[in-house]
């Protein structure tokens, strides 16, 4: 046996030798046989220099290629759906509450806007300013990127864009408006791919059809007809100047925001058809002498931020095939434009009166009914300037706004009941110990004091009393238990923000859109009933049949807490606006409720609150996060709040909140605060709200429109079948006469 084994050990060696030595001698005869030929191949001189540049260029070419092919590969996916281009052809009628049309959101593709129909000098000005080799280039003008990054280099700042029309359409279908080296290279790559499949009118009409051109208009047509009140087949050449050149900024060039400017763009659109050859100077003249003027929009409130944030709605509901297979849709919206026109004139008053003495730039406020239908959305003080939604889409620390959901969870536990008594003292998670506002603490309190007074000790401690079930003696464990049970109660609330999770999340420390806030609220206000946000009331086909009621196709109202809970929570948080901090809030004879909330730093002010009727969340602060001059909760957003929802409820019938007894003739109507409360020279008087149908007398109208549209219906049917009957009635009398002429032959 080991004999065998030796053999077999001699055996693997020879073999296992003899491998190597003839695999290193193949090497190198191969190594020499390679050298020999590249002795061949060699260049000196100048050739060599050539040679080793093409060669290192070839080499981080192909790197490049599959690099750039990489990076483009999470644009490819967007393309991957055989529906890419028909989702975002879903073109909207909205109506507000009231049966009354605002405005029009997205693409109709019919003869109106058909690019045969245009001017050819408004087509040509688009095409001479934004991509003159439209026709030239397979979706990337090279010659134009470069005379582009040259000119721009000897400006030293951004003169003009490289892009190609078909790669802004890229843009505007796929992807956004982020500026990164990536994004721009799967603007190429997708400039390609659509270059592949569509031809060149098919892109520059989409195009037109879909660019943004300020003043929440999308496409020519829309555009014409906002700032010329005009079809686009009518616009002289004067307005297709200004119009195309909106292109590159349409809020900077905007003529209803700053016509020298937009006049000033018109004029060097007019030159570029002459250096393109379009026109020449003479036709041209006329056009600089007389430029165009835009009809008056000052008193517009279109609900831009509203709308859009309806049309992203509807946008959902149609990929979810809720509205069948048409893509021309009426839609009815919760929009209330008395409320949208007073918040919005609200956030700015106050901006304009006291931003500078708060270091304040922007405000935001959402208004809805207690079920979650959205009456109005301020996304910022001005559309026109900045298109980004704060109410919606900005995320912002809530401070002491947030404590409601604390407060909220534990009671829904069990843990607490609007008679229970807590305790303000020192608590530490690890190295971090929250501080009142007085840096003191006030020992044993009622819950409602907690609540009114915003004791900053109490909810973290409560977090930690909840999470202690399952670690009663890790404090940092518990604590993070606790915080993983509010927010899976904000959860069930329908507040879907995702929200970072930190010790210090209890006192407002993580970021929330106003508009969860107001639909967290809003469930309380609900009776402890879910109430999602929703825009859309009903919405129609083509044909006008109806193809989606609220009432009757959408979620079913969801009890997520017990109705005790939500009254309990009512009750401590009416304490706020009638003893607590925010007192400014406070409404003339009706009975309300809410929080205020300010973060560090004063960067972000809040107040939340809500009635029998309404939910309303206003916030106050700047885009970059800069801190402002001691604002806090209880002053502007306060005061804004007050000035919204006072004006909302006039002539409404007032609700009762649950759990709160409204006010009656023997209560002391509240003032919305004392004039010394008030902000230095804070001047604003709530205007007379026009007289609006009630709700149930909405209501029975609409009931009676269903009724008539049914009984159309019926007629049209008799009708049918009528003419049905004649047209048999009339084969059945021809069979007659015909069958004896057959038989007599």
């Amino acid at each position: 046996m080991v004999d065998r084994i030796k053999r077999a050990a001699l055996d693997f060696d020879a073999r296992f030798g003899h491998a190597l030595y003839t695999t290193w001698a193949k090497t190198k005869d191969a190594y020499a046989r390679y050298s020999l030929l590249m002795e061949k191949l060699s260049v000196s001189g100048p050739s060599k220099g050539i040679v080793t540049v093409l060669g290192e260029g070839l080499t981080m070419g192909t790197a490049g290629s599959i690099l750039l092919l990489a990076l483009a590969v999470p644009a490819f996916r967007e393309t991957q759906d055989e529906n890419w281009l028909r989702k975002q052809d879903l073109a909207v009628t909205f109506l507000d509450r009231y049966g009354t049309e605002m405005a029009r959101r997205g693409i109709k593709h019919d003869d109106s806007a058909r690019i045969e129909d245009m001017p050819d000098y408004f087509v040509k000005a688009v095409l001479a300013t934004e991509d003159r080799r439209f026709f030239d280039h397979y979706g990337i003008d090279v010659v134009g990127t470069i005379r582009a990054l040259t000119v721009n280099a000897r400006s030293s700042a951004v003169v003009q864009g490289g892009s190609s029309i078909t790669q802004q359409l890229a843009k505007n279908l796929f992807l956004n408006n982020e500026r990164s080296i990536e994004r721009k290279i799967k603007e190429a790559y997708l400039a390609i791919w659509l270059e592949s499949r569509l031809t060149k009118t098919e892109i520059l009409k989409l195009y037109l059809d879909r660019v943004y051109m300020g003043a929440g208009t999308f496409g020519a047509a829309a555009a014409a007809e906002y700032y010329f009140g005009k079809s686009i087949r009518d616009v002289s050449l004067s307005e297709a100047a200004m119009l195309a050149g909106l292109f590159k900024a349409p809020t900077k060039y905007a003529p209803h925001i700053n016509l020298p400017a937009a006049r000033a763009r018109a004029i060097d659109v007019l030159s570029n058809l002459v250096e393109a050859g379009y026109l020449n100077e003479s036709q041209i003249l006329p056009s600089r002498r007389n430029p165009a003027t835009p009809i008056s929009r000052e008193r517009d409130v279109t609900a831009d931020y509203y709308l859009d944030w309806a049309f992203t709605e509807a946008k959902k509901l149609s990929d979810a095939g809720k509205f069948g297979e048409d893509r021309v849709l009426t839609i009815k919206t919760a929009l209330d434009i008395d409320i949208q026109r007073r918040a919005e004139s609200v956030i700015d008053t106050m901006l304009r009166q006291h931003g500078n003495d708060y270091d304040a730039d922007q405000g935001a406020a959402v208004v809805m009914d207690v079920d979650g239908a959205v009456r109005s959305i301020v996304g910022g003080r001005d559309y026109g300037t900045s298109q980004f939604n704060r109410a919606t889409d900005g995320l912002r620390q809530p401070g002491s706004a947030f404590k409601p959901f604390v407060y909220g969870a534990a009671l829904n536990l069990g843990r607490l009941n609007r008679n229970s008594n807590v305790v303000d003292r020192g608590v530490c998670i690890g190295n971090w110990c929250p501080q009142n506002y007085n840096r003191s603490f006030a020992g044993s309190m009622p819950l409602t004091a907690a609540v009114a007074r915003s004791i900053n000790s109490i909810p973290v401690a409560l977090t930690i009393a909840m999470g202690q079930d399952q670690h009663p003696t890790h404090v940092g464990r518990a604590a993070r238990l606790g915080r993983d049970r509010v927010v899976g109660f904000m959860r069930d609330m329908g507040i879907t923000t995702e929200m970072k999770d930190t010790p210090s999340m209890p006192i407002g420390s993580v970021e929330i859109s106003v508009l969860d806030m107001a639909a967290g609220y809003s469930a309380f206000a609900n009776a402890g009933r879910k109430a999602a946000p929703y825009a859309i009331l009903e919405a129609y086909n083509s044909r006008g049949d109806l193809v989606y009621r609220r009432d009757r196709d959408g979620p079913r109202p969801e009890q997520i807490m017990p109705r005790q809970v939500a009254e309990d929570m009512n009750f401590l948080l009416s304490k706020v606006p009638e003893e607590g901090t925010g007192r400014r809030a406070a409404l003339p004879g009706i009975r309300s409720a809410g929080k205020t909330g300010t973060t560090s730093a004063y960067r972000d002010a809040w107040y939340a609150g809500y009635t029998g009727n309404l939910t309303t969340a206003v916030w106050f602060g700047n885009d970059d996060f800069s801190p402002m001059a001691d604002m806090t909760g209880g002053t502007l957003p306060a005061m804004a709040w007050h000035e919204i929802m006072t004006y909302a409820h006039q002539g409404q019938e007032l609700r009762a909140i649950p759990g709160v007894p409204p006010m009656d003739a023997t209560t002391p109507a509240k003032t919305p605060a004392p004039v010394a409360n008030r902000a230095p020279g804070f001047e604003i008087v709530t205007p007379t709200r026009p007289q609006q149908l009630s709700r149930k007398a909405a209501q029975t109208l609409q009931n009676i429109d269903g009724q008539m549209r049914s009984l159309r219906d019926q007629r049209a049917g008799q009708s049918d079948r009528r003419a049905d009957g004649a047209a048999s009635g009339r084969e059945n009398r021809a069979d007659v006469t015909v069958s004896p002429r057959v038989e007599a032959r």
